[in-house]
């Protein structure tokens, strides 16, 4: 749900300023400063947004528009070619999206959502508040540079840029750029087509360059960290599983799990699912350690059919099963003291496995008694004593924020590599999401024009009546905006209701 503190504190800033504006406004001796105080420095106010624009950028987009001209002529063309492309495949991708979404309604899988390559985002409720500045910084950075591809292009074919603007609607930041639309009417559809398609084009750019920097930071942070000796923890949740005196610290460089080799964040991850999915890993004793100096539990069975023998609720002792090593084949039961237990011992399914590794003394397979889907995993994170851990394998990984950059120097920051991962993969997803979005054929985005200008750079010769032509356009975009408004609609109700 959206944390109660968060909208009222946005409710709040936005009735502040409303009311602050309506007084100002409605005042006698304030109101004619007030409004000239608004129009030289270029805002506009209005219930949940707020807007500025000016034209001290105008310079640096004409320079921009000068630089190698026949490089730019092939750089905007090629973006009126992926422009016509993402157009037909944001449609496509939309209608797949709808169908995932309704499929996901119909038989309430959770897994499916995940295998959606679009989804509707609503801060506090899918996107976690402490990642907020990354994600309205990537928004905005990229707007930018969508609306900088637009400037630019407009400018080479000699369309007047009015202004560069900001605006926040809501708690959404955006960009914007004024044309003059005189100019832009008066240039053919092949060039407004190059104008409409440079926001796509940028923003499409804009996700690749984020996915290869995304790639290539191991190489770029190289000098200051190192990757692939482990999972270096950037944070503990405190209370969690993982927090405590023989839990994870800050700084700890997590390198196993059982018998799962962790080089990284990945490995960590596909760790915990195989735990989690595989049957509980069993630890190779001396057979001399359950003599009866170790006191047997009685053995009862707990509410989901599991056996326990430690009745005492010890927070250092855990119940074992094993096979009799007498040869009977009845398992047998003993609560006995987990860490000196488990420390120092291999890792085994059978008894037969203690034995294919015991020189000396007979050894034999223990598996601690859990309940179901409850694993104990050691944790292996030098030169520290094992973190055991015993629970559901996801609490884990919820319980911990790791990284795969472990700084060669102690006066490196910790987080600055998860600042640049993070970051970047925003950009990746927004500004790819802003590139699909905005090429939909609908109402008041770019694909509006981007689909006018193309029927009028390929019908014109096919179709001689403009009218027909616009009667063309209008349907193809109103359905561009029922699908686009669909997906939205359903996105959102499977986002809020559940």
């Amino acid at each position: 749900m959206i944390p109660v503190s968060l909208l009222v504190f946005v409710m709040a800033a936005w009735c502040a300023v409303y009311l602050t504006d309506t007084l100002l406004k409605s005042s006698v001796t304030h109101r004619i400063r007030y409004e000239s105080w608004l129009a030289s420095r270029g805002l506009m106010l209005s219930p949940f947004h707020v807007r500025w624009q000016t034209t001290m950028f105008n310079r640096l987009f004409a320079y921009c528009a000068r630089i190698n001209p026949q490089a730019q002529r092939l750089w905007f063309n090629s973006g009126l070619v992926f422009g016509i492309l993402s157009m037909m495949g944001s449609v496509v991708l939309l209608i797949r999206t709808l169908q995932q979404t309704l499929a996901q309604m119909t038989t309430n899988n959770p897994k499916m959502g995940g295998q959606q390559v679009l989804q509707v985002v609503v801060p506090g409720v899918n996107l976690p508040t402490s990642q907020l500045a990354y994600f309205f910084t990537a928004l905005l950075v990229s707007g930018v540079i969508h609306e900088l591809g637009h400037a630019v292009a407009a400018l080479r074919e000699q369309v007047r840029v009015n202004g560069f603007g900001m605006f926040v609607f809501v708690v959404y930041p955006g960009a914007f750029v004024d044309l003059f639309t005189t100019h832009l009417n008066l240039v053919s559809p092949v060039q407004q087509l190059r104008i409409f398609c440079a926001g796509v084009w940028h923003n499409f750019v804009l996700c690749v360059a984020a996915l290869a920097i995304l790639f290539l930071l191991p190489v770029f942070l190289f000098p200051m960290y190192y990757t692939g000796a482990g999972a270096l923890v950037t944070e503990v949740v405190q209370g969690s599983a993982a927090d405590g005196p023989r839990g994870l610290s800050v700084g700890d460089i997590v390198t196993g799990l059982e018998d799962c080799p962790v080089r990284g964040v990945e490995d960590w991850s596909s760790c915990l699912s195989r735990l989690s999915h595989t049957p509980q890993t069993g630890y190779c004793v001396p057979v001399s350690s359950l003599q009866p100096s170790w006191a047997h539990g009685r053995a009862f069975k707990r509410l989901d059919g599991t056996m326990d023998c430690c009745s005492n609720n010890s927070l250092t002792d855990l119940c074992f099963s094993y096979m009799s090593p007498q040869g009977r084949k009845d398992r047998e039961y003993a609560c006995m003291p987990v860490r000196k237990m488990v420390t120092g011992t291999q890792v085994c399914r059978t008894s037969d496995d203690c034995a294919a590794h015991s020189h000396s003394a007979a050894s034999i397979c223990v598996t601690p008694s859990l309940e179901n889907q409850t694993r104990f995993i050691r944790v292996t994170h030098p030169p520290n004593t094992h973190m055991l851990f015993v629970g559901y394998p996801p609490h884990l990984q919820y319980a911990v924020s790791l990284t795969n950059f472990i700084p060669r120097l102690g006066f490196l920051n910790l987080d600055l590599p998860v600042f640049l991962e993070t970051f970047c993969k925003y950009l990746v997803s927004l500004s790819g999401a802003l590139a699909v979005v905005n090429s939909v054929p609908c109402f008041a985005l770019d694909g509006q024009w981007m689909m006018n200008a193309l029927l009028e750079a390929t019908l014109v010769s096919v179709v001689t009546d403009r009218q027909k032509r616009e009667l063309i356009g209008f349907f193809l975009l109103l359905a561009g905006s029922a699908l686009l408004a669909a997906n939205v609609a359903l996105g959102l109700w499977m986002v809020t209701a559940r």
